[in-house]
């Protein structure tokens, strides 16, 4: 099973993370289900950037991002040629390597 390394992020997971990751799941449903609270303000439905993560390691074994998330990922803060939006960025057969922003474009914390 695929692993996913999560950097160290300070409020998410300070210590960072692997986490085994099902094939066919988002980078975003792995790190839920494994307490990492990636913010997710449009529920999954490609409709922000607030869930943007930066594939440092295994972004080749992603299947290619759509013009809609393209779209998105302009907006997104710190953008690199390796960024995806962890809601559509699906797990494939290769481990992973995970940054997660500091800063994202949501005024407000979905996490009070």
């Amino acid at each position: 099973m695929p692993q996913i390394v999560f950097l160290p992020h300070e409020d998410l997971c300070p210590e960072g993370a692997v986490i085994e990751a099902e094939p066919g799941v988002s980078v975003l449903d792995a790190a839920l289900q494994n307490d990492i609270e990636i913010e997710h303000a449009c529920e999954k439905s490609c409709a922000c950037t607030t869930c943007h993560v930066i594939v440092r390691e295994g972004f080749d074994s992603l299947e290619e991002s759509d013009e809609l998330e393209d779209d998105l990922l302009d907006k997104a803060w710190g953008l690199e040629p390796e960024s995806r939006l962890s809601c559509q960025a699906v797990v494939a057969d290769e481990d992973l390597v995970v940054e997660i922003p500091k800063y994202t474009i949501n005024q407000v914390s979905e996490r009070h």
